[in-house]
Parts: C-alpha cells; sequence; structure tokens
C-alpha cells in the first residue's frame, strides 16, 4: 500500500489496484484443439526450462479443451507460453495451505461459507515446497476470502512460496 498526504498533511491511506495487500497466483488458461497429445505439447514446452506445473485441471468438451495451469514462476511461463504460440488467458487465484487435519476441506469451505464467499471451482496444488497439501481456488472475492481464511489460521501461499 501506498501513502499520501492530504492538504491537513496528515497521512491518507491509498491502495491501488497494482499495490494490492493479498496475496494471489496467477493461472494460465491455455486452450486447445481436443486432440490427442495436445497436453503433451504444452508440457514439453516448459522442459529445460525453470518453469515447473504445480497446479493442472482440464476442462474438456468436443471440441476443444482448457488446460488451467498454476506455474512455479509465471513470467517465464507467460514467455513460453506466448513463444510456442498457445492462446492462453490468466486469471489471479487464491491459493491456501491445508492443515493437517482430516477435516482441512472442511475447514476451509466452512470458513468461506461464514463470509459468504462462493467457491467457483478448485484443485490441488503439487510440488508445495513446505510439502504440505494446498489448493488453488477462483473465488468471488480474493481480498476478502484472503482476509478471512488468513484470520481463521490458514496459510495463503503467493507464488514465491511455489518458486522456492
Amino acid at each position: 500500500m501506498s501513502f499520501g498526504e492530504d492538504d491537513g498533511g496528515s497521512e491518507v491511506e491509498i491502495e491501488t489496484v497494482r499495490g494490492r495487500n493479498w496475496p494471489t497466483v496467477t493461472q494460465f488458461s491455455v486452450f486447445l484443439e481436443n486432440r490427442v497429445g495436445q497436453l503433451l505439447e504444452v508440457v514439453r514446452a516448459f522442459q529445460g526450462s525453470k518453469v515447473k506445473i504445480v497446479g493442472l485441471t482440464i476442462s474438456d468438451s468436443a471440441d476443444c479443451s482448457i488446460v488451467r495451469l498454476i506455474l512455479s514462476h509465471p513470467e517465464q511461463g507467460r514467455e513460453i507460453l506466448s513463444l510456442n504460440k498457445h492462446a492462453f488467458a490468466e486469471n489471479e487465484l487464491v491459493a491456501v495451505e491445508l492443515s493437517a487435519s482430516p477435516n482441512a476441506i472442511q475447514e476451509l469451505c466452512t470458513a468461506l461459507l461464514q463470509a459468504e464467499i462462493n467457491i467457483h471451482y478448485a484443485y490441488p496444488l503439487v510440488g508445495n515446497p513446505r510439502g504440505r497439501p494446498a489448493v488453488a481456488m477462483h473465488i468471488d472475492n480474493a481480498e476478502q476470502a484472503s482476509r478471512t481464511l488468513h484470520d481463521m489460521g490458514f496459510e495463503i501461499l503467493c507464488e514465491a512460496d511455489l518458486s522456492s
């Protein structure tokens, strides 16, 4: 967050879109023809780079597929996808580390329900450097969800956590 001064000389808190105060991770939605080998082509594009796929889900239809990826190094991943001429879009997701509790998913869903936050979709992350299970979620209000989950004791992950 940035701070400025008003006419009276007192500090005024100013929040900008780029200077938001909640962590997110970047999801790449890659659009593919529904043909054999298309997913392998995308996965191979990252071979030899430091970019690792830490989250993956696929939505399939008769004509096309959408592969949703969370990458360890999104800036380099964006460049690789562009250089390989893959059509993609980007979204910001909230990534949450789960506790060792056998009811961790239930606790997560309960916390979001209490805050009246809807989960549009979610999928697990693989290779969390801390060795704990984690989930990435596309939700209604990332800022409110992050605050709520943090207040309930959940660890919110950022992109730096995925690149360690």
